[in-house]
């Protein structure tokens, strides 16, 4: 399970800003929202607002490119590029490597592991082990070279093996480390999506519909959302070209088909319910789910398969703009996915950046699980827990019997647009 993770000079982020996994000492709703794993107090899930461009997406963006270096690290050439963003809008800054850094459970024990890196290399690396409360190196990796202790015998004789845009981590694990595999197995469960990209994770709904074991949580998750349709089936058959659109340049047509040429396509198909005059059912008719279901089905269906994945693995699921297309109910619907002991057994995690203010009067989230992210004027992103936050000339934290979503709204907590007066731009478009 995550506990921590930090990130600093990565995009809008100049300084180093952590969001935690660490349930603080309120009282609301530990029964469900934490777990409870050796002598560690760890939330289920965390929730991210902020104004449009104030750096929720690039938090996110930051866990992505995290996981991308640590399991791509291995295959790239000497010469590859790491497509890294520092912080920009500051000449300290823009030089500096970025800073990324994660702490986590794995079998009981606690590790933490890190690296500074640019566009060109690594420029530092960690990674320390805990197994009771006394936290131990594993390796330690400066510009000059790499150390590695005699608690972490897997990873000798590996120093000049590793390229400088490497991480030591990957390498390791190539060799078949058993530390390194399991850490590296804790970050292939690490899952990043965007709620407005949802097309691209259809294959893996698919493959859950496939299995036995996981259907039936997929199906009862739809009939319960109420989406209109009755069940869903996959219809899998030959790629035909004639089913490509008419209008498309006869160029593409034919790479496209070359390409796809004797690969089997799967269409999901949902069934409704067909009714006569009296309104009595007299059948059921099928629709393709792309072409004749709403862009919000389409979401649900297609978000399912990594949100259930990551339930029955067991792993982190982190999602940008979950809400978008989404009514606030279904939202809330897969939020409390996590918060459930029925459907969460295994402990996983969600932290998802949302629009949707419902969910701090609805969602049943503990005020160390909502954080927010603001901008400054010299444009650095800031993120801050409803927990840590106090309002100027306050000692206190906010009460848990706020209203934190008309406080939000009010911009009790900041991390709102400043819109200005409506009136006067409306006025002044008006007079040209």
């Amino acid at each position: 399970m995550l506990l921590e993770f930090t990130t600093g000079n990565f995009l809008s982020f100049k300084e180093k800003n952590t969001l935690s996994m660490y349930a603080t000492a309120v009282k609301e709703f530990s029964d469900t929202n934490v777990v409870e794993i050796e002598h560690y107090r760890i939330l289920k899930g965390a929730v991210i607002y902020g104004a449009n461009s104030s750096g929720k997406s690039n938090l996110i963006r930051s866990m992505s490119t995290m996981c991308r270096l640590v399991l791509q690290s291995f295959e790239q050439s000497s010469t590859a590029e790491l497509n890294i963003t520092p912080f920009l809008l500051n000449t300290g800054s823009e030089q500096k490597p970025s800073f990324f850094e994660v702490l986590f459970l794995i079998n009981g024990a606690r590790y933490r592991y890190g690296f500074e890196v640019d566009n060109f290399s690594i420029k530092s690396e960690w990674l320390f082990e805990a197994k009771k409360q006394t936290e131990k190196p594993l390796f330690v990796r400066e510009n000059d070279g790499i150390e590695v202790m005699k608690s972490f015998p897997e990873g000798k004789d590996l120093e000049e093996k590793t390229r400088n845009n490497a991480l030591f981590l990957a390498v390791v694990d190539q060799f078949n480390g058993k530390t390194a595999k399991a850490i590296m197995n804790w970050f292939d469960n690490f899952v990043t999506i965007s709620g407005l990209s949802h097309e691209r994770y259809t294959g893996v709904t698919f493959s859950l519909l496939e299995n036995e074991e996981t259907k039936p949580a997929l199906q009862e998750f739809f009939n319960n959302a109420d989406l209109g349709f009755d069940s869903v089936k996959l219809n899998k058959k030959e790629f035909d070209a004639a089913r490509l659109p008419k209008d498309m340049p006869e160029s593409i047509m034919q790479e496209i088909s070359t390409k796809l040429q004797g690969q089997t396509m799967v269409d999901a198909i949902t069934l409704h319910k067909k009714y006569n005059d009296k309104n009595k059912i007299v059948g059921t008719i099928e629709f393709n789910m792309d072409s004749q279901e709403s862009a919000g089905t389409n979401k649900v269906f297609n978000m399912s398969g990594p949100v259930f994945d990551v339930l029955h693995d067991g792993g982190f699921l982190v999602v940008d703009e979950l809400d978008a297309s989404l009514h606030p109910l279904l939202t809330l619907a897969i939020t409390k996915l996590f918060n459930s002991k029925e459907h969460n057994p295994k402990n996983a995690q969600l932290i998802f950046a949302t629009h949707d203010t419902n969910l701090l009067s609805y969602g049943n989230y503990r005020r160390d699980q909502i954080y927010f992210v603001e901008k400054d004027k010299y444009g650095a992103s800031d993120l801050y827990s409803l927990v840590e936050y106090k309002e100027e000339g306050a000692t206190k934290a906010v009460r848990k019997d706020r209203s934190f979503e008309k406080d939000y709204i009010q911009g009790r907590y900041g991390a709102i647009p400043f819109i200005g007066n409506l009136s006067n731009i409306i006025q002044g478009w008006q007079e040209k």
